[in-house]
């Protein structure tokens, strides 16, 4: 006889285990299939954690270079690309284990292996040496994730035309690496092997990078990133990129018909994602998918199947891990009779370069496709006490408010520390707070939150430090 559960988690990604983990706090016994030799799914392994962790030691690298800039003299400043790559890993190795941990002690039964539907209840796993085992489950939730996409006719190998897999274990700085789009993960990969010594080209198809982005904090983040020595290429779509001895020579065409080749060592296909459905066998038990090929939920991410659900990356919705731990938490509360749900008007972005980047809300752009009125308050820090002693100063906080109401209705800050900055907005949101709300919220000085505090006050066009 198959092991039978209440709920089976196929995923252990940040939607996986922590819809396993709040589905055993429910009370109900769980379990979690994963395919890969360890837990955390894409972002644990692959993403935001490595990538995350190479952004600082390539920041911390860059500072060290230029510290004598500042007073502070040291000696010939060397790469060891070999132990970075090896702290980068150890971040990854303490995490994944640290999550395999939270299973254990929330009494979640842990599989290793590929799980796909035999039936609506039956779920099939099998190992790395492919051993097959079946166990049956009342409930079923599908949080598989998401996989890279390449552009047609494009093959990564990753190690030449890499993913951004790739681009957290190349062996060596590349002389010249061309970055193909320029939304988040590629500006972030961009960043770390140009503060490393790349001449790093970013190719996209838009006249802006970062899309769906405010557009002034898009215009801004370009200019800075073109400071640091990025180079851009919008409006230029690839046509093909061919292999040879010493890299890959990459094929565009601009908006006016022109053609350019970039010769390089190495290409990063940073083009998007697309959800990690294929194996799972949906079609047997006949899951319905929109047209982008995402699993179709319900309000409560039930699927058209009664008792299976899905969440994260396979379904509509940003690709982003807490996101997708939102609504773990919701579906799992769903599951037991509770009310669980999650406010998609909150749901931060950020991008983790210098300086950071993040948003959350609507944007300008938004706001006039709605025929709402707003009014908007900024503040530059340039004029932050905190930002001008540590000499962090570019960028600034845009805070967007209802023109009748004053509720907050989004905001965009680009500077040091944006994306923790951007959780007072979240809360402020989450409360229906006005903008005169953070601007009457005593703020520590000096701290960068004072310049949300000013780009508040600016809402009513009464800051203090501009």
């Amino acid at each position: 006889m198959s092991e039978k559960f209440q709920t089976v988690v196929i995923g252990g990604g940040p939607a996986g285990y922590v819809c396993a983990i709040r589905l055993a706090q429910l009370g109900l016994k769980t379990a979690c299939i994963d395919s890969r030799a360890s837990l955390g799914g894409t972002c644990l392994n692959v993403g935001c954690i490595p990538s995350k962790s190479l952004l600082n030691l390539t920041e911390e690298f860059h500072k060290v270079k230029n510290l004598s800039n500042k007073g502070i003299e040291v000696g010939n400043v060397k790469l060891n690309l070999g132990k970075m790559m090896q702290s980068k890993d150890k971040a990854v190795t303490v995490l994944t284990k640290g999550v395999e941990f939270l299973l254990k002690k929330n009494k979640v039964t842990y599989f290793k292996g590929t799980g796909s539907f035999k039936s609506r209840n039956e779920i099939s796993i099998k190992d790395h040496q492919n051993n097959e085992i079946t166990i049956q489950s009342e409930k079923i939730v599908i949080a598989t994730g998401s996989v890279a996409v390449s552009l047609p006719g494009i093959e990564i190998d990753e190690k030449i035309i890499v993913s951004s897999t790739g681009a957290l274990k190349l062996e060596k700085v590349p002389k010249k690496m061309i970055v193909v789009g320029g939304g988040y993960i590629g500006l972030e990969m961009g960043s770390v092997w140009s503060r490393l010594g790349a001449e790093v080209h970013i190719i996209e198809f838009l006249d802006h990078i970062s899309p769906g982005m405010d557009k002034e904090i898009s215009q801004e983040f370009m200019k800075i990133l073109k400071k640091q020595g990025i180079h851009f290429h919008m409006q230029n779509k690839v046509e093909t990129i061919k292999k040879n001895a010493s890299g890959a020579i990459v094929t565009t065409t601009d908006n006016e018909g022109n053609k350019n080749q970039h010769e390089c060592d190495i290409v990063l296909i940073s083009v998007g994602r697309k959800p990690n459905i294929e194996g799972l066998n949906i079609e047997k038990i006949g899951i319905m998918l929109d047209e982008k090929k995402r699993i179709k939920i319900n309000r409560n991410f039930k699927t058209n199947v009664d008792n299976i659900y899905a969440i994260g990356d396979v379904i509509e919705g940003p690709m982003l891990a807490h996101k997708a731990e939102d609504e773990a938490i919701a579906v799992a509360e769903n599951i037991v009779g509770q009310s669980g749900h999650v406010n998609y008007n909150t749901i931060p972005s950020v991008i983790y370069t210098k300086p950071e980047v993040a948003c959350i809300g609507q944007t300008e752009e938004q706001l006039k496709q709605l025929n709402q009125k707003y009014k908007v308050g900024k503040f530059s820090f340039m004029a932050n006490s905190r930002a001008k002693a540590i000499d962090e100063t570019e960028g600034f906080v845009k805070i967007l408010a209802d023109e009748t109401t004053d509720k907050v209705l989004g905001a965009q800050i680009i500077g040091p520390h944006a994306g923790e900055l951007i959780s007072e907005i979240g809360i402020a949101m989450e409360f229906g707070a006005s903008s005169e709300d953070i601007a009457r919220t005593c703020h520590a000085h000096p701290t960068f939150s004072e310049a949300v505090k000013e780009a508040a006050l600016a809402v009513d066009k009464r800051a203090i430090h501009s």
